[in-house]
């Protein structure tokens, strides 16, 4: 009996709807993860920072320690994950999440901020875009960016609920954000249960993935074999990939961390500051959604040039921000379309590593674009921080963030244009052999 017990398990795994739940629970997981955990960390500012009575760039230091381990730990994330699998990492980021969520609500100095800090960036490690990347490679063999895009796309659900539930508790008194953090850990609790006895592991598909590569001509949004991790570090655009992704992340994550505290800062009313955050997140399903969608169709030079010059407006937009209608107008603006500047640092990730190096190199090549993204975030949350510490406003890093991406719009087409020269060697090369072997068949 538990034998037919555990062979009905198998099969069910390997039932082509079960990649649907393998789907459905990741879209879970970034919602809660990323809608509970990372969206609402600007709403805890202007509450955590006065009772802790330290100063906001103290305090930021704890979200550049999440970063850094989450960078460090991506580097690993090939060797990690090829060791325990998945449903092991996934499980032990859920808990590291909630962990952290209690160390925020019991917090009574840094120091427990910044242990919080470090749960926090091993949890997102095995929890967001690298991991869903790597279950989707898995599980997908078509349309990627249209599916990333939608399990991504939940993180702006699980904002939006978010705003509903946590927000009026964290603005309901000066300690009341301790409620909203406990409430965060239980629900974390209930999505490691679900992946418990839900979730499965899925074993290497990398062969089908370069079979399915050889025979199928390539389409704009598709995987290609790529070339071996050794070969992809002795390219010059790798390096320029790498320089460019760092500076993305550094920017937009400047940016993400003080819109809240900008708004606020800049006179608009609570009220309206907390519907800019409902806009944003019914954006962010929206926008997440539709780069997939537009990477399947389009490619990878369209998709980042139309994100890389949003986030280029939005940044201008949030800058002239004030209390007038005018001003009213430019936050609303800024709250619709940085959702779509927004997926530069996560959906484009796992793209940028099966787009411009292939399937080869895929796990090593997602873990250290991932870790170098990450690792501008901790530049760029503590340099926003210190800016307004120094100069009062966010403006400076606002104005120096935006035009730093007119340098990356420029560079990454660079990138591509590299990218798109090794694929095409890539692919004679494949021709020629095939052209070899019918013909040493038809002799």
């Amino acid at each position: 009996m538990e034998q037919l017990k555990k062979e009905q398990k198998v099969k069910l795994s390997d039932k082509p709807f079960y990649k649907w739940i393998i789907i459905g629970l990741c879209f879970l997981m970034v919602m809660i993860c990323l809608g509970f955990c990372s969206s609402p960390y600007s709403w805890y500012i202007n509450k955590i920072v006065p009772y802790l009575g330290v100063d906001e760039s103290a305090y930021s230091i704890g979200k550049s320690i999440r970063f850094i381990t989450t960078a460090i730990v991506n580097l690993f994330f090939g060797f990690l994950v090829a060791k325990f699998g998945t449903k092991k990492l996934i499980l032990a980021g859920i808990t590291s999440l909630a962990l952290s969520m209690l160390c925020h609500a019991f917090a009574t100095n840094l120091v427990l901020i910044y242990v919080g800090g470090f749960l926090l960036g091993l949890g997102f490690a095995w929890t967001t875009t690298t991991i869903v990347g790597f279950v989707v490679n898995q599980w997908c063999k078509e349309n990627k960016g249209t599916i990333m895009g939608a399990i991504l796309a939940s993180n702006g659900i699980g904002a939006t609920i978010a705003t509903e539930i946590l927000r009026p508790i964290i603005q309901r008194s000066a300690t009341s954000f301790k409620e909203s953090y406990i409430i965060v850990a239980i629900t974390l609790g209930v999505i490691a249960l679900l992946f418990l006895f839900l979730y499965k592991d899925k074993k290497s598909n990398a062969e089908d993935l370069t079979k399915k590569g050889e025979k199928k001509k390539a389409k704009r949004g598709q995987s290609w074999e790529g070339i071996d991790y050794k070969e992809v570090v002795r390219k010059p655009y790798f390096y320029l990939s790498l320089v460019c992704i760092f500076l993305t992340g550094m920017v937009l994550q400047s940016i993400t961390g003080i819109a809240i505290p900008h708004l606020e800062n800049a006179g608009l009313s609570d009220d309206y500051v907390s519907l800019t955050i409902v806009v944003h997140s019914i954006t962010l399903v929206i926008f997440k959604f539709l780069t997939g969608v537009m990477y399947d169709k389009f490619g990878l030079r369209i998709t980042t040039a139309i994100c890389m010059v949003t986030s280029i407006l939005i940044m201008v937009a949030l800058a002239l921000v004030d209390n007038t209608t005018t001003g009213m107008v430019l936050a609303m603006f800024y709250s619709a379309f940085a959702s779509l500047a927004l997926p530069l640092e996560t959906i484009m990730l796992p793209i940028y590593a099966n787009d411009l190096f292939g399937e080869k190199a895929y796990n090593k090549t997602l873990g250290l674009i991932v870790s170098v993204n990450t690792a501008g975030y901790a530049l760029g949350a503590p340099l926003a921080s210190l800016c307004r510490d120094i100069t009062g406003t966010y403006d400076f890093s606002l104005w120096l963030g935006a035009g730093l991406m007119v340098g990356i719009v420029v560079l990454v087409q660079f990138v591509i244009n590299a990218s798109n020269k090794e694929r095409k060697k890539v692919l004679a090369k494949l021709k020629e052999q095939e052209l070899e072997q019918s013909v040493a068949v038809s002799e």
